[in-house]
């Protein structure tokens, strides 16, 4: 902690495990407010920052776009905030999280059905090449 009652943009970073460029960036993009510099020239983030970075840092984790994050964070800023509009957001996010395992499924199913075709021998006829090149009507 400074003088001044905040933290270095290091401490941030050595507080939520983020790194130094990726501070930069959520500024960047409006997740962080650009804080104030001291007399010397050094970024000073207020502490309550570091909730707000281990909240990004969180949702990020669980998938959350930078969007949807950035609308959360305008609900909590404004003090907005309803669990019933949070919750429709998170039901929006966790059916996009459910599609995409589906879809990461079929992959590994179809791989999986490929692979046991190739016989992995040295031979130019390859049962995955194939499969790549089929048309898929």
């Amino acid at each position: 902690m400074n003088a001044q009652g905040g933290i270095l943009r290091a401490e941030l970073a050595r507080k939520t495990g983020c790194n130094l460029e990726t501070i930069r960036y959520y500024e960047k993009v409006g997740l962080l407010p650009a804080p104030p510099r001291s007399a010397s020239g050094y970024r000073v983030y207020p502490p309550e920052l570091v909730r707000r970075l281990q909240f990004v840092l969180r949702a990020r984790d669980l998938g959350f776009t930078l969007d949807e994050i950035r609308s959360l964070l305008t609900l909590t800023d404004t003090g907005t905030q309803t669990c019933a509009e949070v919750m429709a957001r998170t039901e929006g996010h966790l059916a996009d999280v459910r599609a995409k395992i589906a879809d990461l499924q079929k992959i590994e199913a179809t791989l999986a059905a490929t692979l046991d075709k190739c016989s992995g021998d040295d031979v130019p006829e390859c049962p995955v090449l194939e499969a790549m090149c089929a048309d898929q009507d």
